[in-house]
């Protein structure tokens, strides 16, 4: 009898059946398509999912995770898969991927509390800026930085609108690798010019859409030069990269390091007034915003948009592809926003996403902050209730108002007579306009790096 027993134990371990049995018997594995139904069945709860949600999934010990409560079951149930429900009603749920970037408010509150307890006056803030921005360059892969190439960018031929000019430009931030973007300057200036940086969000039409170019043309004619450029991956970037791999951990190191070449590049301008370098970025591009502002000190002003949160990292890689957030020992968007005090920094908020309750912790941490140097005055919240993530005008009022303001820049005749800017004298141009390497990507230079891999191992090779 013992013979054939081991016999069979044998034949199944050959044939893998035996191994299958283990799996699903031993662990009591089960496909999470008919855990779902279980739980549908048991809470008398209705789970909406589609099937590539599902597929090939499966739950060990799937029927100890289950509790009286039903909430704490489906945690216990799809935490391990990366997976959560939204509620989205009485008994109603939706399966969602599990976001480890978005925190409950109290929780990125509790931990921007607990990071606040590292200092209480200008000196032991200090201290702690100092051991997070070193960390910052490290995780940017930046430490040392690359070495800038010596190639004279190109810049197209310049349009003239009624108050303002527009170039494109394509400007080579490591061999082989290009941002590309367009710059906005004031068509009649007088002595020297302040400079905005204008890094593009995640929304539609990219830096091309129409909210992105009245933003730039605006500050051109208040008398600042704009310079508005394509996130990794995305516009004329596509030329070297694909699409997706906007969403891979090196977007983070490339939009940092384009930022950091432009800037080295527009300062060279002697007209332009080195006392006056702002950024300013909605969504993504304000996530870009608050970490450029942390890591280069000649951003003298820093406008965040629809993006400053404590409970939230940012939901690209672009914004969180690195460990950025594990600098000295750990932090969060907004104590790297503190960094910029005490600078003049505008945060702007709003009701309909993870910037809905800026006003009631994260800002006054922020006022807090900026006491250390005497500057409360310095940093503003303009938040917006029943307003949603965009960059609309009732945001580039705010934007225009603060650039002006800390700027010393003379709007009067860019308004009307109810205190409203005028944005009509903006053109919009066709996307294929403010293209810098032509309408095909014919100008695009024999050396551009090709395909995501080839940018890996330029990195690894510096």
């Amino acid at each position: 009898m013992k013979r054939i027993l081991a016999i069979v134990v044998v034949y199944l371990c050959c044939s893998g059946q035996f191994s299958q049995a283990q799996n699903s018997d031993d662990k009591y594995r089960i496909p999470l398509q008919d855990v779902i139904g279980m739980l549908e069945e048991r809470y008398d709860i209705q789970i909406k999912y589609n099937e590539s949600q599902v597929k090939d999934k499966w739950l060990n010990y799937a029927k100890w995770r289950f509790r009286p409560d039903v909430d704490e079951t489906l945690r216990n149930v799809l935490s391990p898969l990366d997976l959560k429900v939204n509620k989205e009603g009485e008994g109603k749920y939706k399966l969602k991927e599990y976001e480890y970037y978005r925190w409950e408010p109290q929780d990125g509150w509790d931990y921007l509390d607990e990071l606040a307890t590292q200092y209480n006056d200008k000196e032991s803030w200090e201290q702690r800026k100092q051991k997070i921005r070193p960390d910052l360059y490290n995780a940017l892969k930046l430490s040392p930085m690359p070495a800038a190439p010596h190639s004279v960018p190109l810049v197209t031929k310049k349009r003239t609108f009624k108050n303002y000019t527009v170039e494109n430009f394509a400007l080579e931030i490591m061999p082989g690798l290009y941002v590309n973007g367009s710059i906005y300057r004031p068509l009649k200036a007088k002595g020297k010019v302040p400079l905005m940086l204008s890094p593009d969000g995640h929304w539609g039409g990219h830096r091309f859409r129409k909210d992105a170019q009245v933003r730039c043309a605006m500050t051109a004619q208040m008398g600042a030069i704009a310079v508005s450029y394509d996130l990794f991956g995305w516009g004329e970037s596509t030329l070297q990269f694909k699409p997706e791999d906007h969403r891979r951990s090196l977007s983070l190191t490339v939009q940092t390091l384009g930022a950091i070449r432009i800037l080295d590049w527009m300062l060279q301008d002697k007209n332009i007034d080195t006392d006056r370098v702002g950024i300013c970025g909605g969504s993504g591009g304000g996530s870009h915003t608050v970490l450029m502002t942390a890591l280069d000190d000649r951003i003298t002003l820093s406008i965040p948009v629809v993006s400053l949160s404590s409970y939230f990292y940012g939901g690209c890689p672009c914004e969180s592809g690195l460990p950025i957030h594990m600098a000295a020992g750990g932090t969060n968007n907004v104590e790297l926003a503190a960094m910029a005090a005490p600078r003049p920094q505008l945060v702007i908020s709003d009701g309909k996403d993870w910037t809905a309750h800026m006003p009631e912790h994260d800002f006054p941490y922020l006022q807090k902050i900026y006491s250390y140097y005497g500057k409360t005055d310095m940093v503003e919240n303009v938040h917006l209730p029943e307003d949603g993530h965009d960059f609309g005008y009732a945001k580039r009022k705010p934007v225009y108002n603060f650039i002006a303001k800390h700027f010393k820049l003379d709007t009067k005749e860019l308004k009307n007579a109810t205190g409203d800017y005028d944005e009509s004298s903006c053109v919009i141009e066709e996307e294929i306009a403010l293209y810098a390497f032509g309408p095909n990507g014919e100008n695009l230079p024999s050396n551009a790096i090709q395909g995501y891999e080839n940018l890996e191992k330029r990195f690894k090779d510096q």
